[in-house]
């Protein structure tokens, strides 16, 4: 099995979705190819589907990635219809994908994609600090990484999108991984091997060389260093917000124990974490997007409209 095929059947939590269709008008509108960013002459985009009707003012970033592989094509609404039909309005991001693209090049596209939606927020009629995110498997571990590592923006930046936060006000996501260095028990290694072995373009790390400007491999304490950082579970802090994951305990390509660690980890920070076990489920099953109604009550928990002080 190729790296493509795996990448693409983690995205297909998308897929299992039903389409709209043909003869239903759709209940919001959809704007596509909204460009949040621009790398090495190229557009980053998102997609913007709004609700037409009883709009909740709170934003919903769907983190469109599977094995870090990110394309349009897998924006399918029908996935997302529960956050819209609540009033949601959903951002699909599709971010740099691999195998051009590493995983913290990803990271830097979607706290990219966070600082364009906030410092858009009046246009797009949401608030900026009611930003949900969400996704599954490379998507969840991206949520993650938004709702663990976001962070205040440049204020020096020449961009003033780049100014903003890129902090979000609560997570629930399906299967991330975590810890890639105790990747199913602990001391196992998952950096493009081991149970990850055939995602070895994610983590294939380089630097820029100033002499030869050609791009080579970094040594293997700054590789260790690099994967810490993309590790979730490295930036857990008190501060982080509301966190709920889903999770298959019989996962063999991310172990229910990546779920269980950040889990424990949350909780003693004292961040509100929940872990909901999906019992005999593998990675993904056939209808996880019924699972989204959980997934939206607990946006509805936690990003409701908080009342004003006197």
């Amino acid at each position: 099995m190729t790296r493509t095929t795996l990448a693409w059947m983690l995205t297909s939590a998308a897929l299992l979705a039903p389409p709209l269709a043909a003869a239903e008008e759709p209940n919001y509108t959809r704007t596509e190819d909204v460009v949040y960013g621009r790398k090495h002459g190229m557009a980053l985009t998102m997609d913007v589907l709004a609700p037409k009707a009883d709009a909740n003012g709170a934003a919903i970033v769907w983190m469109v990635s599977g094995g870090w592989f990110s394309a349009h094509d897998a924006i399918n609404p029908g996935y997302v219809a529960e956050f819209l039909n609540r009033g949601y309005t959903v951002f699909a991001v599709v971010h740099g994908s691999q195998p051009r693209f590493t995983i913290p090049e990803v990271v830097e596209d979607v706290n990219r994609a966070v600082r364009y939606i906030r410092y858009h927020a009046a246009d797009y009629h949401v608030d900026p600090d009611r930003i949900g995110v969400t996704g599954a498997s490379a998507g969840g571990h991206l949520s993650l990484m938004l709702g663990t590592a976001g962070a205040l923006g440049n204020p020096f930046a020449k961009d003033p999108v780049d100014r903003g936060s890129s902090r979000v006000q609560a997570v629930a996501c399906f299967f991330p991984p975590t810890d890639f260095f105790n990747y199913g028990k602990p001391g196992e290694r998952a950096l493009g091997e081991g149970i990850l072995s055939g995602f070895k373009a994610p983590f294939d790390f380089n630097a820029l060389d100033p002499q030869d400007k050609v791009f080579r491999p970094v040594d293997p304490a700054m590789r260790d260093a690099i994967g810490r950082q993309v590790s979730p579970i490295t930036h857990v802090s008190p501060d982080d917000p509301p966190t709920l994951i889903f999770h298959g305990d019989a996962d063999q390509l991310v172990p229910i124990q990546q779920a269980e660690l950040i889990v424990e980890k949350f909780k003693e920070a004292g961040v509100e974490a929940k872990l909901v076990v999906k019992p005999g489920a593998s990675h993904g099953w056939p209808d996880l997007v019924k699972d989204n109604a959980v997934l939206a009550d607990w946006f509805d928990q936690h990003l409701k409209v908080k009342p004003k002080v006197p």
